[in-house]
């Protein structure tokens, strides 16, 4: 029973990993509860979808939601370092948005992709069942994602988003413009989740509107209980545990659907498991403490 429902959270577990990327970039790297991804993971989903079912080729159009979402993350940081508005605000601000930009970009509620083409297809025309091609793109895609953002980080440009992060003011004092430091932590973030959204898109076969509801409760979930099982320290190890995160995450969700729960509780859930594991390291130290101790 459990290795079955493993099974079946692994892919869509290795799928939204992508998003738990980006939101790691944004939340634990660059210091910032970014919004924007609600809409920018719809925004992949819906620039491929459009550009698959207009007749193009597949990998176009998710290459197509890479870029757009690289532009949406840019746009929040535009509003946040240019014009002063709050990380907060700005990341709203762009949600907003985009929730009539991709209504403008799907033409209608949601589109299905059930007789089109799709990557997954590219790749299992290899030989290999349409499973196991998620599988096998999913985590190609996401090795060589932490594989390039790791390095990317590792350069100078890197070294200053990193420390833009961990302290701005004291990178300012370095002669950093912390401006665009933050540009290209948000671009980065979002292009990820929209590319995310473009996989999610072509595995369920549709896009729709409101995909892309409670997506930063997702990542967060995801970041933080990957950090709770495998524990934070280097960014290579932070991306991995967001990775796991998220199939923890996903296996969770399929756990409490099979327990009888209706679909609609699990926002609820998921806020639930989001407190559990922010609060699990005060929940631990309270569970250690003596009688006397507590007292």
């Amino acid at each position: 029973m459990l290795l079955s429902m493993a099974t079946s959270s692994l892919e869509p577990g290795l799928i939204y990993g992508l998003m738990a990327l980006g939101v790691y970039i944004s939340f634990r790297i660059l210091n910032f509860a970014d919004l924007t991804v609600d809409g920018s993971l719809t925004l992949g989903a819906a620039i491929a979808a459009s550009v698959i079912v207009a007749g193009y080729n597949p990998w176009l159009g998710t290459i197509a939601a890479l870029l757009a979402g690289l532009v949406a993350g840019a746009c929040t940081g535009v509003l946040h370092a240019f014009l002063g508005i709050s990380s907060l605000l700005s990341g709203i601000l762009t949600m907003t948005g985009l929730y009539s930009v991709n209504l403008r970009v799907l033409g209608r509620a949601n589109i299905s992709l059930l007789r089109s083409p799709r990557i997954y297809y590219d790749i299992s025309r290899t030989g290999l069942p349409e499973e196991m091609a998620v599988l096998f793109l999913s985590l190609a895609t996401l090795v060589v994602i932490i594989y390039l953002v790791n390095l990317l980080l590792e350069t100078e440009v890197g070294l200053s988003v990193r420390a833009t992060g961990d302290n701005e003011q004291m990178i300012r004092s370095l002669g950093v413009d912390t401006r665009y430091t933050k540009i290209i932590g948000l671009s980065l973030s979002n292009g990820l989740v929209a590319l995310s959204g473009a996989y999610v898109a072509q595995y369920q076969g549709f896009a729709d509107i409101s995909m892309g509801i409670g997506t930063i409760v997702a990542g967060l979930a995801s970041v933080i209980i990957g950090e709770v099982v495998l524990g934070a320290g280097s960014v290579w190890r932070g991306m991995v545990a967001a990775v796991l995160g998220s199939f923890v995450y996903r296996l969770v969700i399929t756990l409490v659907l099979w327990l009888g729960f209706k679909p609609t509780d699990l926002k609820l859930m998921t806020a639930v498991l989001v407190v559990l594991a922010l609060a699990s390291p005060q929940i631990r130290r309270l569970l250690r403490l003596t009688p006397r101790e507590a007292g």
